[in-house]
């Protein structure tokens, strides 16, 4: 970044720079084993997929359209609800549970409700659960999707984060199943946490060229321009998996110190793949287990119920907390001692 401050008195292209797109580009043709992926008309810069995400919903929702409807995962990553709201849409939501395996219950919608949706909201790895959607539910979402003609973003923000099997992705699994050009679906990607880098505000999308095209024209009336000093950073950390390798083994060591020690207290299985432990609490009480936890550790946890909405006669999200594995080897080791000790208090 120092060697490219010139780049500061510059106004930059809402589009990024060709070397950057192409790093992009580069990047998910690695990762996902694509065949190709054009720079220039299926990828852009975004300054992380929060605002991406959000933003997204705007460039796409028709609300000149009768009801419009947006499907959410829940719990949920409280973007997704958001950006349905401000662009006039109902958000609908589909319950992952333990007892469904973390699944995305399709079912659980009416036809009516899916002939409403113009946009639906998937994550893989799951925020909180970290479960990762399989080759069969990619068939079904965009089985789907066909049908009643919505899009599909998939914020697979989390997936470099895994412990031996690199989890699957909606392009590479788009590809797998014959649906050349990525149509209706769009795949948003962040060096947040794939390299450990949530302030360089820095991210990707990829898929499909002509929703795309929409995008692109929203984000340069809305604003979205990466600055040259941070395309130039964000190029050489897409060209680099060494420092990917580095941050991931450092998460395996957190999962493996922790969760023997709180499996014994907590539900708090290893994901496939993220950096959270989605935990069961004990006597079900998420919020007062929380503030409880805080009151004699000062250690925080999010109750889930938080993260969820009521929805087919529950809170998916209650009974459950999320613990972010974030800080360092030695504060997270603490903490799962301050729960222990709590849990057995």
């Amino acid at each position: 970044m120092a060697g490219h401050l010139h780049g500061l008195s510059v106004y930059p292209a809402t589009a990024g720079g060709d070397g950057l797109r192409e790093a992009i580009a580069g990047w998910f043709v690695r990762r996902y084993g694509l065949n190709a992926l054009d720079p220039q008309t299926q990828v852009l810069p975004v300054n992380g997929t929060r605002e991406a995400l959000f933003a997204f919903g705007q460039a796409v929702i028709d609300p000149s359209r009768a009801q419009p409807a947006v499907v959410c995962p829940n719990p949920f990553y409280q973007i997704y609800e958001g950006a349905a709201m401000l662009a006039g849409a109902e958000p609908l939501f589909l319950n992952q549970t333990a007892e469904n395996g973390f699944r995305l219950d399709l079912d659980s919608l009416t036809p009516q409700q899916w002939a409403r949706t113009q946009l639906m909201y998937v994550c893989s790895p799951a925020n909180p659960s970290g479960r990762v959607l399989t080759l069969d539910d990619w068939r079904a979402l965009f089985e789907r999707a066909d049908r009643h003609g919505f899009v599909i973003a998939s914020d697979e923000c989390y997936s470099e984060i895994y412990d031996d099997a690199a989890p699957l992705g909606a392009l590479e699994a788009a590809q797998q199943l014959g649906r050349n050009g990525f149509p209706n679906l769009v795949v948003f990607n962040s060096l947040s946490k794939r390299s450990n880098a949530p302030g360089l505000r820095a991210g990707a999308v990829a898929g499909d060229a002509a929703l795309l095209q929409r995008f692109l024209l929203y984000r340069t009336y809305h604003g979205c321009a990466m600055s040259l000093v941070v395309q130039h950073a964000s190029m050489a950390a897409w060209n680099d998996e060494a420092h990917v390798g580095e941050n991931r083994r450092l998460y395996r060591q957190k999962f493996d110190a922790l969760v023997p020690m709180l499996e014994a207290v907590i539900g708090a299985p290893r994901p496939e793949a993220g950096f959270y432990l989605w935990a069961r609490v004990p006597g079900g009480d998420d919020e007062a287990f929380a503030r409880d936890l805080f009151a004699v550790t000062h250690v925080t946890v999010l109750p889930g119920q938080y993260l969820a909405r009521e929805a087919h006669g529950t809170n998916p999200g209650r009974g459950y907390v999320r613990m972010a594995l974030v800080p360092e080897l030695s504060e997270c080791v603490e903490a799962a001692r301050r729960i222990v000790a709590f849990c057995g208090s």
